[in-house]
């Protein structure tokens, strides 16, 4: 091949002896490498963790190529359609300066774009949806068009490769190292090659780990393995947390936007969840057990907003508009992103399976939250005594679909890589702590971890599971992300850049959620780029002490929080 390149190359210099018109050699070289691409670093999966990473790479003058399997970037930001779940000091601490510089770039696009009250537009802190799930509860779209704006520059100078819709189809590795990623188009089927220095899997389900060959873990893990006092007493690899796939809504009063009756609306409306403990009835009802009791807890419903009767109102809980924080017919009503117990999916997992069967999960998931929304708009009770709200709307407009369900499901759960140091309930589980160290009170604090590469806060909360499990919801402390969690057993290029890292089916419970993926993508980003400059691999990075106080004092520069106050 390489022959009659060179001979063609000179044939092309001849003519452009001879006056004929021809290709450029630059062009000539361009056009065998148009389904190849070559970076420093390479990022599978365009999620928060793979923005985060991809933008720290950007800003330690890397040049990246980033791929990601739908259209829109962001992952649970956007193509998820769920708005960020944080902890309470959020605003001030607890998370890098990168993501709340994403918090206050979210405030300003709406300050810029959006038809505001004069109260809504002056509040430091706005909320635009008022949700009571966070402090920022906003539109897909939003977040979608500031992380655009954001990696922006970088594609127009180059720096940034950006490849949608493509997803991981191969792997090949030499030894103990990622030589390329071949990725493949879901439009038209053409696959191109991927070589770098470093591959970072930020792909939601960990799906470049089997492809390389790294060692991982699925689903749940034995007692005797881990000593977790929640672990079960026999691993089940196919024991996963249930998906869900979102969707938005408005309320126009004195409307009808009921749905066609899903076809298999009988099904779902009938369906009981067989779960240990038992769930307290049919999925589609008000009535749920409470993670934290094991208890039967009656929700409340009200899309005008109003309180119900000493329970929460699911409406508010995840709404993304305020129709209140807008000029006057701005906004039709208030905009809620259904993202609850009842459309949870139980039936099987995207992890471990065939193609076609993770499409058909992923297709009877869709049906689940078809059949609630019709559930909603004919038969949820009503304060007044009467059945539905048919002035529900649904936006497929906001997740940017047809069907009107988000891009892509939400998913609690991926494959874990096993690394150098796994994170278990004994480091950052309350009830744990307590009991191995004795500790109380503001003494009793998770595990210092001396390989801090970053700090997250949320309760360990698995939704129910495939297995049969219910709800495993419990207090964990403020934690640190330990360095050892993001590098391989083995694989000496191969970094895990959002809730793939070395933690297990319980502790991956609180290291799921938007600030801490983040913080994750942001270090596995630092971490390639510190091993290029140092040309050291992680592996040697993390076995010196001097070399881990090198990276984190380079991390701490770059507004990564290492430790809680």
């Amino acid at each position: 091949m390489e022959i009659h390149r060179r001979g063609f190359h000179r044939a092309i210099a001849a003519w452009g002896a001879l006056g004929l018109p021809g290709l450029s050699r630059a062009r000539l070289d361009a056009a065998p490498a148009a389904n190849e691409h070559r970076a420093d670093v390479i990022i599978i999966g365009g999620g928060l963790g793979g923005c985060a990473a991809a933008l720290a790479a950007l800003r330690n003058g890397r040049r990246v190529v980033m791929s990601e399997e739908t259209d829109w970037i962001g992952g649970q930001l956007t193509a998820q359609a769920v708005p960020p779940d944080e902890h309470p000091w959020i605003e001030t601490h607890g998370a890098n300066a990168a993501y709340r510089r994403l918090r206050t770039k979210i405030r300003a696009h709406y300050r810029r774009h959006f038809p505001l009250t004069d109260a809504a537009r002056a509040r430091e802190r706005f909320n635009p949806g008022g949700g009571s799930v966070s402090r920022l509860c906003h539109e897909p779209r939003v977040a979608l068009a500031v992380l655009e704006d954001w990696l922006a520059p970088f594609v127009a100078s180059g720096q940034l490769t950006m490849l949608y819709q493509f997803r991981p189809v191969e792997a090949d590795v030499s030894g103990d190292s990622v030589r390329h990623v071949t990725v493949e188009s879901l439009l038209d089927g053409q696959r191109r090659q991927l070589s770098g220095s470093y591959f970072l899997d930020a792909t939601e389900l960990g799906d470049l780990l089997p492809l390389a060959g790294a060692e991982f873990v699925t689903g749940t893990e034995a007692r005797s393995e881990t000593g977790e006092l929640h672990a079960p007493e026999t691993a089940d690899p196919e024991n996963q947390q249930a998906f869900t796939m979102c969707f938005a809504v408005d309320y126009l009063a004195g409307q009808d936007h009921t749905i066609d009756r899903p076809a298999d609306y009988g099904f779902w409306r009938d369906f009981v969840p067989k779960l240990t403990p038992p769930w307290p009835g049919k999925l589609l009802d008000l009535t749920y057990t409470h993670p934290r009791s094991g208890q039967p807890k009656r929700l409340g419903f009200d899309p005008t907003g109003a309180k119900t009767a000493g329970a929460l109102n699911l409406w508010t809980y995840r709404r993304l508009a305020d129709a209140r924080n807008f000029r006057p017919g701005a906004y039709a009503g208030d905009i809620s992103l259904i993202n609850w117990p009842q459309n949870d999916y139980l039936l099987g997992n995207l992890i471990g399976v065939s193609a076609a069967e993770r499409q058909q999960h992923i297709e009877q998931a869709t049906r689940l939250s078809r059949s609630l929304l019709y559930w909603l708009q004919t038969e949820v009770p009503r304060a007044d005594g009467g059945e539905g709200f048919p002035g529900l709307r649904l936006r497929p407009d906001l997740v940017g679909t047809e069907r009107g369900v988000a891009k892509f499901p939400y998913v609690r759960e991926s494959r874990r890589i096993r690394g150098r140091f796994t994170i278990l309930e004994e480091h950052v589980g309350s009830e744990h702590r307590a009991e191995i160290t004795g500790a109380s009170g503001d003494a009793l604090t998770a595990a210092p971890f001396a390989d801090s590469v970053g700090v997250g806060s949320y309760a360990i909360d698995l939704h129910p599971s495939t297995g049969g499990d219910n709800y495993i919801d419990f207090a964990a402390l403020p934690f640190q992300i330990p360095l050892g969690a993001l590098i391989p057993q083995r694989l000496r290029n191969l970094i895990p850049a959002c809730k793939n890292i070395s933690a297990t089916h319980i502790t991956g419970g609180c290291y799921r959620l938007h600030p801490v993926e983040w913080g994750i993508g942001e270090a596995a980003g630092c971490l390639a780029s510190f091993a290029i400059a140092r040309q050291q691999p992680p592996h040697a990075i993390h076995a010196a002490a001097a070399r881990v106080a090198d990276f984190q004092r380079e991390l701490q520069k770059q507004g990564v929080e290492l430790a809680w106050p």
